[in-house]
């Protein structure tokens, strides 16, 4: 029993670390569906041209990403014990005195961890937490504006995730008077709720988002 444990243990790393590469050679992934095994099938036939990556359980082009049902609760725990485990490391390692530790290591294994776990769970608070934490610490535009990137890659399958549009609304009070592009945020914030509201017209969410972008 003990061995076959360890053999589906593995097989759910392998998926984590196929599913965390997939993210990473195509960071501007915009679009996040699951879907049936039998559905990937017809993705193949319409496909025109070579697809930038295709297997049984993972099919990506034109930066959108297709995730087998049948992996996801595997996947699931395997990403939420790398994740739990990468956030036990940094908050040990943060309270030592011993300023030799890798803090950027750690940072980057917990944001790569947090980002894979809140594409299969959007409302895991603790890993939204940890972001805004080390995000905070950064205090960089471009990774402030990756925080939004990616909020709207979680809300492209759930749009209606009160967490993701809480995140959004943290990142635009942080950016506030530093920037000077924060009408143009304004703006892309209006047309992603327009986009959202087409699929969903009844996502009070959203349109409270932008009422609370217009009154901001």
């Amino acid at each position: 029993m003990r061995k076959e444990s360890m053999i589906l243990k593995g097989n759910s790393l392998s998926l984590l670390n196929e599913f965390e590469l997939i993210l990473e050679s195509d960071p501007l992934i915009d679009e996040v569906g699951f879907i049936h095994p039998s559905q990937f099938v017809t993705l193949n036939k319409e496909a025109s041209s070579s697809l930038e990556h295709e297997d049984a359980n993972f099919w990506s082009r034109d930066h959108k990403l297709a995730i087998s049902t049948d992996v996801l609760l595997p996947l699931y725990k395997a990403v939420k014990d790398v994740f739990m485990h990468a956030i036990s490391q940094y908050k040990r390692h943060e309270n030592l005195s011993d300023a030799s530790w890798d803090e950027g290591n750690l940072e980057s294994e917990v944001m790569k961890h947090s980002k894979a776990l809140l594409l299969l769970s959007c409302d895991f608070g603790t890993a939204w937490n940890f972001r805004k934490l080390i995000v905070s610490k950064k205090q960089h535009m471009l990774i402030f504006l990756d925080e939004l990137f990616l909020s709207a890659l979680v809300l492209s399958y759930s749009p209606k995730s009160e967490k993701a549009w809480c995140h959004r609304r943290w990142v635009i009070k942080m950016v506030a008077g530093k920037c000077s592009t924060m009408q143009d945020i304004v703006g892309k914030e209006s047309e992603l709720v327009e986009k959202i509201a087409e699929r969903s017209k009844m996502n009070y969410r959203a349109w409270n988002h932008r009422c609370w972008c217009c009154m901001s």
